[in-house]
């Protein structure tokens, strides 16, 4: 309760100089990024009155998060780079300053942070709100809203039931009591018939192609199975891929990658409790903040250049797959083998 007096406290003494206030999710947003960011202008803007717009960079890939587009219409644009000149305050959802997960420039000064995710050092923020328990940002501001006792209206009530339900593994992640507590008050308040098509939507050709492919490239030990997508038509297939990889029978740990742009995207997945997939990849990365993630799921970028040749994006791959099973003390004698036998795969 802590936190939502401070986010309170703050939106009203700041409410005429905020106002009006630049919303901003990690690009390529997930469901509990755009759930969180239209909470923040719901409370802003019915309780202190602070006009807001929501904004991200990159697009939005996944076929479940476009279907939430769709569904849901989340007040959420494309961010344009006028948009950080004509705003002078900035609130950042889901994300911080200084992680390559968002547009937001470096050296500038946000006006709020409101994550879930590790840092290596404090954001550069007026208000900062980061808890790591919270399972998802989501969460955080959700139980402001209901703390406020405001109407939330259907259809932003069940973007933060999806958002909940995504972030936590539909809640197998869950680890605190009021997360539950949480998302049992939202869920009589969502649509439930939207929130189902959210989850089933129709996929495209290219979604089928790009997960044979993952299916093809994966290679498997005892503990961990790997797989470099290559090129992608977008990156949320990389985190997809090593959510499906992850069920496959005895395997703890899940590793992919995909190249879209000048990136290489990557995706950690555990099934163990006692480990922090975030700490994890952080540790094979060059830098802190190009990696994060919290309790069993961590993704990250490295910028290798799309002009790059295939020695060196195969050479970036190689060398985080080697970071990892040396991280991963034991699995890097494990001796690996392709998850589809050549026997088994249809002719090209």
């Amino acid at each position: 309760m802590k936190n939502l007096r401070k986010l309170t406290r703050f939106l009203a003494r700041n409410r005429q100089r905020l106002s009006p206030l630049l919303i901003l999710t990690h690009d390529y947003p997930d469901p509990d990024a755009m759930a969180s960011a239209w909470a923040l202008q719901h409370l802003a803007q019915e309780r202190f009155g602070i006009r807001s717009k929501i904004a991200y960079g990159g697009v939005i890939g996944r076929h479940e998060n476009k279907e939430m587009m769709r569904a849901l219409r989340p007040p959420a644009s494309r961010l344009r780079s006028s948009d950080l000149v004509f705003y002078p305050n900035v609130a950042l959802v889901d994300t911080q300053p200084t992680f390559d997960n968002n547009s937001f420039p470096k050296n500038r000064r946000a006006a709020i942070v409101i994550d879930q995710h590790p840092s290596s050092s404090r954001p550069l923020a007026d208000l900062v709100i980061v808890d790591t328990d919270a399972g998802a940002t989501s969460v955080l501001l959700a139980q402001e809203l209901l703390a406020q006792d405001l109407d939330i209206p259907p259809r932003l009530a069940t973007a933060l039931v999806y958002g909940i339900l995504s972030d936590t593994l539909h809640l197998y992640h869950v680890t605190k009591p009021h997360i539950v507590k949480t998302y049992l008050a939202l869920l009589p308040l969502c649509d439930i018939r939207a929130l189902a098509r959210i989850q089933n939507p129709p996929r495209s050709k290219k979604f089928f192609r790009g997960l044979a492919a993952g299916l093809r490239n994966a290679i498997i030990g005892r503990e961990i199975i790997i797989s470099h997508l290559g090129a992608v038509e977008n990156p949320d297939l990389v985190a997809q891929m090593a959510d499906f990889l992850l069920t496959c029978q005895g395997v703890q740990w899940s590793f992919c990658t995909g190249r879209y742009g000048d990136f290489l995207h990557v995706s950690l997945r555990t099934t163990s409790s006692r480990a922090s997939a975030g700490d994890v990849l952080r540790q094979i990365f060059d830098h802190f903040d190009q990696a994060g993630g919290h309790g069993r799921i961590a993704g990250g970028k490295v910028k290798v250049g799309r002009l790059t040749d295939q020695v060196e994006w195969q050479g970036t791959e190689f060398l985080l797959t080697e970071r990892l099973t040396k991280r991963l003390r034991g699995i890097r004698f494990q001796k690996f083998q392709p998850l589809i036998k050549e026997s088994l795969r249809a002719p090209d």
